[in-house]
């Protein structure tokens, strides 16, 4: 066959009628064919607009893919009308008016067919068409990949888009493609957009990915469905949706977006399964307007680049998360604005950075069944009309499980809040709240801690091992109104002291309904003070004691060798510069701030006790009283409140010291938009201005002090040395049971001191040994496991009631 020409071969209803011819043009071959008939074409370049208005069927030759160009000088390159098969073609057109092919009729095959062209769209689908396109690729720099309009539809398969100049694939106008395995890359415009009521775009196994705007647009009461699909590395939003628009994901990958992952607005509507989002600037799912909801099942949202919220719930719009996953991020779940809400059915948000679920301006959330783990807060419940429940949820590893601010007033109905950092719950600023049937264990802080005379209901609610106490509650002031205060009914702690109301002339702002004492007593009291949150100071009015006599007491505590030789070094250096001045000479310099660095329960608090004593005792400080803060209590929840708190705090540690825990907490490694820098900057300067009036001793972790002094300099600056405090070894965690015994009044059984070594030598001493604080659980744990012996025998003696044994050990965590 000769080059330029067409080969047709004419095929009838018997095979002896069929026949061939050969012609010089497209166009004549076209007009010359019959339904059914084969139109070979040779290689070469042909300046034809072609129309195919019949059921034939158009191919280049065996072996010669893509050496057939059409590629006319303007207009539309291929226009098909009919059912016909087109396969092995080049296609390229110039009209940046008309599409490069155009198909318009019938259900046409299109095989094999490569479009590179500079026209408003590669490949265009009208009214009834229905076409199969296999394995067609589209490079269109200057318009449309691929466009559906006007009620069109279609099968796109292993379909390439390589480059468009707007819209890798626009579906409008009541179009309904369907695409599956397709790639859509490098397009100007969103990859995948749909638009305008009754269209609709199904994609199975698609990939989305470099685009210069938004992976999937779906807008205008339109729909679309894609499932097992990929979108990633835009430049805008992953997928937005808009208008009443309808999506569905299953079995999605969204990831690699510097913008919001999903964006949906204006009555859009979302339901993903099984679908996970990751690596995204700004917001996971960010959902708005009244009407727009996003249903989740089994989803995962994660590994946030940016400091947004993972999801972001506002302006009345509605989220569901059910069985989802949410980690490694800044925020998990941010909830704003009236009428706005989020349900959470047995999900997990773990290693957030700040604060898991957060609910302001009137919004509500429901959280059902929910884990929460590794995150700074817990849940937050920040001003008057937001509220919600949290059921049945495990908080885990916070440093504040649920915070109750400003009026907001949830329900937290059996929830368990587990080795919180400074406090397991924390009500303040005129919060609410209920405490149903709650637990709160191993708090760094307290388990309850209500201050500013709250109105918050606790009700049959227990807490264990908390290092500071229990429950704590401080009134609001003197001009306080009679219904202020907690109410508490029915709960328990396995504190030494029982739970009574304040002193005072008023009502007590504390109600309690019979309970029977824990094992060591019941719950610490109301203790009615004028102290911010976590703040515990010792009475500044008490008698001031003898350096000797203190000094004896810190001589008295187990261990802490090390110490107490830093110790007393810095107070003979204070004395004698004393003494040197009393004799009118030069005093050198010595800077009594502290920093304290060393593992929990170690002995850093008493020992910071003793110091602003001793202090005291030698005329350094006014009164020696101890005021003891965290991060909580100084950082503020918006602009300007922190250096209000910090300014507090100080304030009340006049005269004494003030004694920072966890100071590193301050200065998070990824700040972001976190107010504790600011705190950092008014405690420098109230040093500087107040330097005789107050001792600061900052303390935490080893490693995160050392950090933390690292990058404030000015902070380091201000402090003389660093006293260490080590780990307690067996021996002297044995000596703190004694003690510990002596005081309750039990006693070691013979064996029961070695089988403690063995014990405490075994102990595993990670992250979570707590020193002195583990060797005091260990006792409880050993009196409570006595008890239930000795519960059993009919007539105890003395030496039943108060001997310990080796087999009272608990067992090793």
């Amino acid at each position: 066959m000769a080059q330029g020409t067409v080969q047709v071969t004419h095929t009838g209803t018997s095979r002896w009628r069929r026949r061939t011819g050969e012609y010089a043009s497209l166009a004549a071959a076209l007009e010359a064919a019959a339904d059914g008939d084969v139109l070979t074409i040779a290689p070469g370049t042909y300046r034809e607009n072609l129309v195919v208005e019949r059921a034939v069927t158009l191919r280049g030759p065996d072996g010669s893919q893509g050496s057939v160009r059409i590629a006319p000088a303007d207009g539309v390159p291929l226009t098909l009308r009919a059912s016909a098969v087109v396969q092995d073609l080049h296609v390229e057109g110039q009209d940046a008016a008309a599409p490069a092919v155009l198909i318009e009729e019938g259900t046409p095959e299109l095989l094999d067919v490569r479009v590179v062209t500079r026209s408003a769209a590669g490949l265009e689908v009208r009214g009834g068409a229905r076409p199969t396109v296999r394995r067609c690729t589209v490079d269109n720099p200057a318009g449309i990949g691929i466009a559906v309009v006007d009620g069109g539809g279609g099968v796109f398969e292993e379909c390439e888009i390589v480059a468009a100049g707007q819209e890798g694939v626009a579906v409008r106008s009541g179009a309904r493609p369907r695409l599956e395995r397709c790639r859509v890359h490098h397009a100007a415009g969103s990859g995948l957009t749909a638009t305008g009521e009754h269209s609709s775009l199904e994609a199975v196994g698609c990939e989305i990915y470099e685009v210069r705007g938004s992976g999937v647009q779906i807008t205008g009461r339109a729909t679309a469905h894609l499932t097992d699909c990929d979108v990633h590395r835009t430049t805008a939003d992953g997928i937005t949706l808009d208008t009443d628009a309808v999506l569905t994901l299953a079995d999605c990958r969204i990831h690699d977006i510097p913008e919001n992952a999903v964006d949906l607005r204006s009555r859009s509507v979302l339901t993903l399964t099984r679908t996970t989002v990751r690596t995204f600037g700004r917001n996971g799912l960010s959902v708005w307007d009244p009407g727009t909801r996003v249903d989740a099942n089994q989803c995962e949202i994660f590994d946030s680049t940016g400091d947004y919220p993972a999801v972001w719930v506002s302006d009345g719009a509605t989220a569901v998360l059910d069985s989802c996953r949410v980690h490694d991020v800044p925020d998990a779940l941010f909830v704003l604005d009236r009428g706005s809400r989020a349900d959470v059915v047995d999900s997990d948000l773990s290693q957030v950075r700040n604060t898991a679920v957060s609910v302001s301006d009137g919004a509500t959330a429901q959280l059902d069944d929910c884990r929460i783990r590794e995150a700074a807060t817990g849940a937050w419940f920040r001003d008057h009309g937001s509220g919600g429940t949290l059921n049945n949820c495990a908080i885990d590893a916070t440093r504040t499980g649920v915070i109750v601010t400003k009026g907001a007033d949830p329900v937290i109905e059996r929830c368990v809040i587990d080795s919180p950092g400074e406090a397991g719950a924390y009500v303040s600023a005129g919060g609410r709240g209920s405490f149903l049937n709650c637990r709160v264990t191993g708090s760094g802080g307290y388990g309850f801690h209500v201050i500013d005379g709250c109105r918050t209901t606790l009700r049959k609610c227990r807490t264990e091992r908390c290092a500071r106490g229990g429950y704590e509650f401080a009134d609001a002031g003197p001009d306080a109104g009679p219904d202020t205060g907690p109410v508490v009914e029915d709960c328990t702690s396995d504190e030494s002291a029982g739970l009574r109301p304040a002193p005072g002339t008023r009502e007590p702002a504390v109600q309690t309904a019979p309970r029977s004492p824990g094992l060591l007593g019941s719950i610490p009291g109301q203790r009615r003070t004028e102290q911010e949150p976590l703040v515990t100071a010792v009475e500044p009015g008490r008698p001031v004691r003898d350096a000797q006599d203190v000094l004896g007491e810190l001589d008295a505590l187990v261990g802490l060798d090390s110490v107490k030789r830093e110790v007393r070094a810095l107070i003979d250096m204070i004395e004698v510069g004393r003494r040197r001045q009393q004799a009118g000479l030069k005093a050198a310099s010595v800077k009594r701030h502290l920093v304290f660095t060393g593992s929990p329960g170690t002995g850093k608090t008493t020992v910071a006790r003793l110091y602003g004593e001793i202090l005291a005792s030698l005329g350094v400080l006014e009164k020696g009283h101890l005021v003891e803060v965290s991060r909580v209590d100084l950082v503020g929840e918006h602009i300007g409140s922190t250096a209000i708190r910090t300014q507090e705090a100080f304030e009340k540690a006049r005269g004494g010291v003030l004694f920072i825990d966890e100071a590193y907490a301050l200065s998070p490694e990824d700040a972001g938009r976190d107010f504790g820098k600011e705190a950092i900057d008014t405690l420098v300067k109230l040093m500087e201005d107040h330097r005789d009036a107050v001792v600061v001793i900052v303390a935490g972790y080893t490693a995160e002090m050392e950090r933390f002094l690292s990058v404030n300099p000015g902070v380091a600056s201000r402090f003389s040395r660093t006293i260490t405090f080590g780990d307690y070894g067996p021996e002297e965690l044995l000596r703190i049971v004694e003690q510990q015994a002596d005081e309750h009044e039990y006693r070691l059984a013979p064996g029961a001191a070695e089988g403690l070594l063995k014990y405490f030598t075994a102990l595993p001493k990670g992250p979570a040994f707590g020193n002195g604080r583990t060797a005091r659980q260990t006792f409880e744990a050993m009196v409570e496991r006595h008890a239930g012996r000795v519960a059993q025998v009919a007539d105890p003696s003395t030496d039943d009631l108060t001997l310990l044994y080796a087999e009272d050990l608990p067992a090793q965590p």
